[in-house]
């Protein structure tokens, strides 16, 4: 059932967007999940940081 979901919203995305707007909103997606995980890398490290000092 999953891999028919996945295939009927690849082949609507096919249809419906074209090329270089399906490239766009790829990266978009990309970059704000990387945005997202360098946010929390850099937390984790502060956060522990701040542990290992107050000890």
């Amino acid at each position: 059932m999953k891999k028919l979901a996945l295939f009927s919203v690849t082949l609507m995305s096919l249809m419906l967007l074209t090329s270089c707007e399906a490239v766009e909103t790829i990266f978009k997606a990309g970059m704000w999940r990387g945005i997202i995980v360098v946010v929390g890398i850099l937390g984790l490290i502060l956060w522990l940081f701040s542990r290992g000092k107050n000890s």
